[in-house]
């Protein structure tokens, strides 16, 4: 049900195109997940849109090969991945949706090629999730952060055992939470910390004042992750947005409260 594809960027992206429509929805997948972590949105989006979907490289079934350490030590290296992939398919005017720090890997993506997306859905973004009080709450202090981290050289799996929980949401299902623990550690450790480090110790918010296109904020009321605070501040620095502010637990809305959002991503979509 999807179109096979010979070209290196997609072999490597692991991309992937499903059902039709005229308009695209490019779908980002978070940290330490994969296009699997979609699912539960696709069943309802299908028939009306085509949907592109891929990891980026060393996520889920990417070429790892292609990995460089380099290039993935800051978001703009897994921007490059949308725009080459974007380029490839010959895309514009499509509607990207990010998950977390996608949201923001997307938003850099759409600032430097303003023509691929016409609009922007952000689930459980942050532009930054270190606190720099008083004008900033990003929910961690430095020293947290590092200390996470470094927790994941020392052990790996009780890292992935202790985040999995926070970014589900500990109210959620314990199939979920398994999963996305699974999925943290079935990422190859150095290719993860240097992603984590990417994400948790960056701070993107000078990106949200060159958001020229309409963006849909998702939050939820209680995100382990990111305050609704962070919700209302992008939405405050995005000209052209909106936010709803679900009532949910966790950092996942997309896998957790599908049926909550995915009436919301059509309708902002169409």
């Amino acid at each position: 049900n999807f179109m096979p594809f010979s070209n290196d960027v997609l072999i490597r992206n692991n991309v992937k195109l499903i059902g039709k429509g005229d308009k695209t929805l490019f779908l980002a997948h978070g940290f330490g997940c994969d296009q699997n972590m979609w699912r539960f949105l696709t069943p309802a989006l299908i028939s009306q849109f085509t949907i592109v979907l891929f990891d980026y490289v060393g996520s889920g079934a990417s070429d790892i090969s292609q990995y460089d350490k380099k290039r993935y030590n800051r978001l703009e290296g897994y921007a490059e991945d949308i725009l080459e992939i974007c380029e490839t398919l010959e895309l514009s005017d499509a509607i990207f949706v990010g998950h977390s720090v996608s949201s923001i890997i997307g938003a850099i993506a759409a600032t430097q090629k303003p023509e691929l997306f016409s609009k922007l859905i952000m689930v459980c973004p942050s532009p930054c999730f270190l606190n720099f009080p008083p004008e900033y709450l990003g929910g961690f202090e430095k020293e947290d952060l590092l200390e996470l981290l470094s927790l994941m050289d020392k052990n790996y799996i009780g890292w992935a055992d202790y985040l999995a929980p926070l970014v589900i949401g500990s109210n959620n299902s314990n199939d979920l939470i398994g999963e996305l623990s699974g999925s943290f550690c079935s990422t190859d450790p150095v290719i993860a910390k240097n992603f984590a480090e990417a994400t948790f110790l960056s701070d993107y918010r000078h990106i949200l004042k060159e958001i020229t296109q309409p963006s849909l904020i998702f939050q939820s009321q209680n995100d382990a992750l990111a305050a609704t605070s962070v919700g209302e501040y992008i939405h405050e620095h995005i000209r052209d947005s909106k936010l709803e502010i679900i009532q949910a637990d966790g950092h996942c809305l997309h896998m957790t409260h599908p049926d909550d959002i995915v009436d919301l991503i059509i309708e902002y979509a169409k």
